[in-house]
């Protein structure tokens, strides 16, 4: 399918592995011109030449809980020319009690889950604005819907995107830029991987056991009964970031964890 992303300009954050390697790929695949990003200098080089095949990428390393750094990576972006899609993919996760979790933890995830799309949001959005047309994606989780008690801190910064995405989507009508958000369900990224592995150490048993009583015992209510794959979230994302009546909206690809029918 021709989702008309040829030569677009896209900034993804978060993409040196997971979900946002991933969506940086599908762009490629598509077309588009993609800027990747990272923590650190190693990670998005390594990122890039995995990704230079496909097509037309380039990178930076930033610290987005600093807005100097998330600065400097939308000049980067924005000496290659005019950013036509950003995806606020940047986002941590771990499994904490409610009640150890402090002030500082607190506002570390707010920092890094919300606050880094709000400051690519603050910087690119004006400009869309301006030109009438652009979109923005941002990641949630289906946690923003169903807070999970083990992860409540998590829970509330993507519960935090879904009012980010509604309230920017507000600012664009008789636009043709587009905000939405996408709600993955738990996906089998670098990251989960890692985690699982260290569960399946600490109770000793294998990690394809920790994986299949997941579904049993954690998310019974999936209805596909097995992880979400990066690659379908990343078509996802791409696919919504180029319809334009889609606008303000939040998608879900969470195996039917959710039960709701909207």
């Amino acid at each position: 399918m021709d989702l008309d992303l040829q030569d677009k300009l896209v900034l993804v954050t978060g993409s040196s592995s997971g979900i946002g390697k991933a969506t940086a790929s599908v762009y490629l695949r598509e077309g588009a011109r993609v800027i990747v990003h990272g923590i650190n200098k190693a990670e998005v080089s390594a990122c890039i030449n995995d990704l230079l095949p496909l097509g037309s990428v380039t990178g930076a390393a930033a610290n987005l809980t600093n807005a100097n750094e998330a600065k400097a990576l939308a000049d980067f972006a924005k000496a290659q020319g005019e950013v036509d899609i950003l995806v606020n993919n940047v986002g941590i996760f771990s499994v904490k009690p409610f009640e150890v979790l402090t002030d500082e933890d607190w506002l570390h995830y707010f920092d890094v889950n919300v606050m880094s799309a709000v400051r690519m949001s603050r910087i690119f959005l004006p400009k869309m604005l301006k030109r009438g047309a652009g979109s923005i994606i941002n990641i949630a989780s289906e946690a923003a819907v169903k807070p999970l008690p083990q992860m409540v801190h998590y829970s509330v910064t993507k519960t935090a995107i879904l009012g980010l995405t509604r309230g920017m989507a507000e600012l664009t009508k008789g636009t043709n830029v587009r905000i939405n958000s996408i709600l993955p369900g738990p996906t089998w990224t670098e990251g989960v991987e890692a985690y699982f592995e260290g569960l399946a150490a600490q109770k000793n048993v294998s990690i394809k056991t920790i994986v299949s009583d997941y579904f049993k015992v954690d998310e019974p209510n999936s209805l596909i009964q097995r992880f979400v794959q990066p690659e379908e979230v990343a078509r996802m994302i791409v696919t919504i970031s180029a319809s334009t009546a889609s606008n303000g909206a939040a998608h879900r690809i969470e195996g039917g964890i959710v039960r709701n029918i909207i």
